[in-house]
Order: structure tokens, then C-alpha cells, then sequence
């Protein structure tokens, strides 16, 4: 069997064959650390976490970087407007990198929680400015790029085949331009920033040979995966919602540097919708993960998650929630039942099992199929244990190590899995999670009443517990320091 992917720049399913024999390189956008994790986030992280799990369990060695976003992401998403984490440094009244590392650590504690892998490498921006300012350097000298009053701009008609990913123009590119304050100094509308000129407001800045300013959102992912993977990566995923305008950028001012291809197989997860609106911010139906987790364990929210492709649109609802955790219920017993039977004389072949799962994942990472399977084996082998035959030792071993190499290794479900369904830990940390919630409403009711040292009490107090909290204009935020 062979591996295709959906690759989004052909707009079809490719076989699967790396730069490198046996090995796969792979760059995934990661996330603008301004902000608790939402749902969003987890759709877009578990469906690349199956992707390196699949990968490496089909016996490729992959080298998977997943980048920090600290600088450079401004809020109109194009090239102007005020950068999200100073924004939000602003709000909360301190530093952009406090505000970068508590949301990274709070990040990966929710991605941790969700059974996902960490990455090999997990580059910040702000830590790689030397390498984007030399990656602009390259881009002057080769005459794609140039300065204008301190700022630098890619020019997108240097560039043959701008927009080829989202199938936008330049013209598109423009269109958009002229919904924001566009800078007059760019040559023409539609090109892009590699480097801005910092104000004396602005708190994230750096010298460079043109101005002390900060790079484009667009720059860090070029100069990062290249420093990293090479100049041609295998595998690049992110958003729907990145292709225009960040990831057709990236492939003009990688392509324009190198005069060679940047990625062989783009991939795009599709966005979430919560009971059939657009998850957003901006629409005040974002879901957090923290709040999420107190009511559900968390891999239940990654069971729902793989039972829509990757590709499709994911429709977040209680009714849905509700499904998923009985269907993962259903899989718990029965791989608890084939534990605890006594054994029986009767054979179980999970070899049809096992070429259909494999076949579902090879197609572009079908989990929803790949999980019709474990249900099949599920209703199969639960058949076999009512029989009068019941299933003898070694044919029950054989199922156990199905379920071990699909639910748990690949779907990276079942992990948690212990004889009453549930783990002390979700159990544990849900019960924190309420705990912590009636403190800072008791902090917050102290704070009204003035009463400012029972206020500071509470505070430093979960601070030595090891519970970092955060005062924001929406509200109290939480985090654990020991998930770092």
C-alpha cells in the first residue's frame, strides 16, 4: 500500500514520496501566542499530530517543526494595524514577552492534555530576527525585495506565479491591501512587508541594516523552516484560513530567495463551526479549552475531532459532544471486556481489521474511517465473546495489540484508559480546575469589596501552589506552571 496526501497547491490526491528516503520533513504554522488555546487550535493540532504519528508508524523518520508566533502578527492580518501580543501586553499592563511565554506554556498544557506530540523543534520568532533579516538581505540583493523609509517590501510582481497555492492574484492581493491604512511608501498595494519600522509606542523591536523595526508576519515560517529543514520541505500544513495571504507569501519570498520549489505537499485543515456559525473571536462564540476540559475529558473532545476528516468542516455541538463520548465509552469496554475475559477456545483474526485501517489511514488520513474500523472490530469481537466458544488467550492478545497500534499509537486514543473508564488525572485536574474557579470568584468578590489583602492572599497563594494567574479585560485567567 501507498500513502496520498491531498495536496492543496495540485488540488489532488498525490502519492506520497519524500525528498529524502525514509525520512520526512514537516513544517506546521503554529500558533500567535496571545490567547488562551481554543477549539480551533485543537482541530487544526490533533489532525497534524495524526499526520506524525501515521508517518512514523509507516516507518518514516520525521523531523516536525511547529513554530511560535511572539512577533510580527498584526490584527488586520495584512501589514498594518497593532501587533496582537503587544496589543494584548497593553491590556493586561506589563511586557509582550510575559505575555508570549505565559500563553505558550498554557498552550502546550492543553495540547499536552489532548495526547498531542510535542514537536521535535518548536522555534519562536523573536528567538531567529538574525536569520529573517538575512533572509531579507537575500531578497534586496536578488531584486525582489526593496526599502522604503526604513520598511521593506516584497514586490509580488518580481514574482511569476504569486497566488498559485489560494489561486488569488496580485490583484486580489491589492483588493485586500485597500481595506486597510495601506502605507503609501510600497511600490504598488498588493506587495507585502518583510520588515517594518517600529514607532516609539511600539514595544518589540530590533536594529536591522534598514531601520529598528520588527519582521513580517509572513517572514519568520520562510527563514525558520528553511533554517531548520533546508530549503525544499516534504510537508507543510496549517489553516484553510493561512493560504491567502500567509502561505502564498511564504512560497514568493521562499521560491524568490532559492529559485527552487518550497513545499512538495501543501495540506490545510479545515475551520470549526459552533452549531453551524464560524468559530471566532470577533463573535464572541470562541471556545476555550480550559473551560472546555472542566466538563469533558479531553480526549473525548479528540475523538470528536477525528471523526470529521481533517479537510471538513468540524460542527461543534452538546448533541455531537454527547455521541462522541458514548462511541469512545463504547471502545473503552470493549477493550476492557477482551482484558478481563476468561479465556475461551475460539479463534479472532484481526487481520481484515488491520488492512482496512491501514487502508483508511493511507488515504489521506481518513480517522473517520480508520474509526468505523475499531467499531466494526469493536461489534466483531464483542459477538465472539458472547459465543458459546468465547475467544481464546492468544486471539484476545491479538485484539489487545490492535487496539494498542491503532486507538492508542495512531488515533492516540484509549491512552488514559484505566478499569472504571476514566483516569485520576482528568478526574483530578477537573476537580482543580472548580476549585481554582471558586477562589478567584472569592479573590474577585474580595477586590470588589476592597478588601485588597484577602484579595493578594488568595493570589499569592495559588502562585506558591503553582497556579499562575492572569487579570485580563475579559476576565481572570489560569494556568499551571508545572505543564512548562
Amino acid at each position: 500500500m501507498s500513502l496520498f496526501i491531498y495536496n492543496s497547491l495540485s488540488r489532488s490526491k498525490e502519492r506520497f514520496e519524500p525528498l529524502l528516503p525514509g525520512m520526512v520533513s514537516m513544517y506546521v504554522c503554529g500558533p500567535t501566542v496571545y490567547g488562551h488555546a481554543h477549539l480551533g487550535h485543537a482541530k487544526s493540532y490533533v489532525s497534524f499530530d495524526i499526520v506524525v504519528r501515521w508517518l512514523r508508524q509507516s516507518g518514516y523518520r520525521v523531523k516536525y517543526i511547529q513554530n511560535i508566533t511572539d512577533v510580527g502578527h498584526l490584527t488586520d492580518d495584512a501589514d498594518e494595524g497593532e501587533d496582537k501580543i503587544t496589543k494584548q501586553a497593553h491590556l493586561e499592563k506589563t511586557d509582550p514577552m510575559e505575555i508570549a511565554q505565559f500563553y505558550t506554556r498554557s498552550f502546550y498544557e492543553d495540547m499536552d492534555r489532548l495526547g498531542i506530540l510535542r514537536p521535535n523543534i518548536a522555534p519562536a520568532a523573536t528567538a531567529h530576527i538574525p536569520e529573517q533579516i538575512a533572509l531579507v538581505e537575500r531578497l534586496i540583493k536578488s531584486g525582489h525585495a526593496y526599502e522604503s523609509n526604513g520598511n521593506v517590501y516584497f514586490s509580488v510582481k518580481s514574482f511569476n506565479g504569486y497566488g498559485k497555492l489560494s489561486g488569488r492574484t496580485d490583484q486580489d492581493a491589492l483588493q485586500s491591501g485597500l481595506r486597510v491604512d495601506v502605507r503609501s511608501d510600497k511600490k504598488e498595494l498588493s506587495d507585502f512587508a518583510l520588515w517594518k519600522k517600529a514607532d516609539e509606542r511600539h514595544l518589540m523591536k530590533w536594529n536591522s541594516p534598514w531601520s529598528i523595526g520588527y519582521p513580517g508576519w509572513h517572514l519568520e515560517c520562510s527563514a525558520m523552516s528553511m533554517k531548520y529543514l533546508g530549503e525544499s520541505l516534504d510537508i507543510h500544513g496549517g489553516g484553510m484560513e493561512n493560504k491567502f495571504p500567509h502561505h502564498d507569501c511564504e512560497i514568493a519570498q521562499s521560491e524568490a530567495a532559492t529559485g527552487k520549489p518550497y513545499v512538495r505537499y501543501w495540506m490545510h485543515n479545515n475551520m470549526v463551526t459552533i452549531n453551524g456559525i464560524k468559530m471566532g473571536k470577533s463573535l464572541k462564540n470562541s471556545v476555550n479549552l480550559k473551560d472546555l476540559f472542566l466538563e469533558i475529558d479531553p480526549l473525548v473532545i479528540r475523538f470528536f475531532i477525528l471523526q470529521s476528516h481533517y479537510r471538513s468542516q468540524l460542527d461543534y455541538s452538546e448533541t455531537a459532544i454527547r455521541a462522541s463520548q458514548t462511541g469512545l465509552e463504547k471502545l473503552r469496554e470493549t477493550q476492557n471486556r477482551v482484558r478481563v475475559q476468561k479465556p475461551g477456545k475460539g479463534g479472532f483474526d484481526c487481520t481484515p481489521f488491520a488492512h482496512r485501517f491501514a487502508e483508511a489511514m493511507d488515504d489521506d488520513f481518513n480517522t473517520p474511517v480508520a474509526i468505523a474500523v475499531l467499531f466494526e472490530l469493536s461489534k466483531a469481537i464483542n459477538t465472539a465473546l458472547d459465543s458459546a466458544e468465547g475467544v481464546a488467550e492468544n486471539s484476545a492478545k491479538e485484539v489487545l495489540a490492535f487496539f494498542e497500534s491503532t486507538a492508542m499509537r495512531t488515533l492516540g486514543l484509549l491512552n488514559h484508559y484505566n478499569s472504571d473508564g476514566y483516569t485520576e488525572a482528568k478526574e483530578s485536574w477537573q476537580k482543580l480546575g472548580k476549585v481554582i474557579h471558586i477562589l478567584l470568584e472569592m479573590r474577585a468578590e474580595a477586590r470588589k469589596n476592597k478588601d485588597f489583602a484577602l484579595s493578594d492572599k488568595i493570589r499569592d497563594q495559588l502562585i506558591e501552589a503553582g497556579i499562575e494567574i492572569k487579570d485580563t479585560k475579559e476576565g481572570v485567567s489560569w494556568s499551571s506552571k508545572e505543564s512548562s
